[in-house]
């Protein structure tokens, strides 16, 4: 079995040095030094590349944020405690928020805010109206929402979008939210709006119009890997069981 091992060991690292077009000379030592040489190859050529696959960063953020999750939190406290500044009042604003724990953010968003000098700074403005809705104060979420001005970028104005449906629907203003959930859906990633949109629709008794949604959420979902569905695993469930229960009543699109 160890001979084995070191058959395979080889063959990976050789493989690995033809698809990048290493030095051929590692081939020469990679077959009469198996081990070491295999043991070296990675340290030298494999491992320095691994910080810049885009993949192996996500997992390793991921790994950091499972086994300490209030790491980034610290090191913002560490930072505050250096310089109180408005951008690290927002750094630990968001550090809190990515936690949930959006009470506490609130008043480091307005603080940051308040410290900025000249305009308000609108992606700010956002997180905090975010972090309003989160914590059951819709109204001054959506009055925040309508001072600010609106973002230059596609993706920014869509994100804003989504919040201010969110947020009239938090509000009981369902019509006003079913029309902003039918726009955004037809550009926002993820899946995030077409599950509000759905659950809206289904709410208000629109079972058909809300399978047609999911169908598509279905859809993209088989289109996606496992990496990719989890990060939305929540949604994608929720979305099965709501589809499997329109199907159950009988409605078709």
């Amino acid at each position: 079995m160890p001979y084995l091992l070191v058959i395979a060991l080889q063959v990976a690292c050789i493989v690995h040095l033809m698809r990048r077009g290493g030095n051929p000379l590692w081939v020469t030592a990679l077959i009469f030094l198996p081990v070491v040489s295999a043991i070296a190859y990675f340290f030298v050529e494999i491992l320095p590349g691994l910080g810049q696959n885009r993949h192996v960063r996500t997992a390793r953020a991921k790994a950091v944020a499972t086994l300490d999750p209030e790491r980034e939190l610290r090191a913002a406290h560490g930072a505050l405690d250096l310089a109180d500044t408005a951008a690290n009042r927002l750094r630990v604003a968001d550090a809190l928020a990515a936690l949930g724990r959006h009470a506490e953010a609130v008043p480091l968003y307005r603080e940051s805010l308040r410290m900025t000098v000249g305009a308000p700074d609108i992606r700010t403005q956002g997180k905090l109206a975010n972090a309003l809705y989160e914590t059951g104060q819709g109204a001054e979420a959506l009055a925040l929402l309508d001072e600010s001005q609106e973002p230059l970028g596609q993706s920014e104005r869509d994100r804003q979008q989504l919040l201010r449906a969110k947020t009239l629907e938090h509000l009981g203003r369902t019509d006003e939210a079913l029309e902003l959930y039918a726009d955004v859906v037809t550009r926002m990633p993820g899946e995030e709006a077409r599950c509000r949109y759905a659950a809206l629709l289904i709410a208000q008794g629109w079972d058909r119009k809300a399978l047609v949604v999911l169908e598509e959420v279905e859809k993209r979902m088989k289109r996606m890997d496992r990496q990719q569905r989890a990060a939305e695993a929540d949604m994608y469930r929720w979305a099965t069981e709501a589809l499997a229960g329109l199907r159950a009543k009988g409605i078709t699109a």
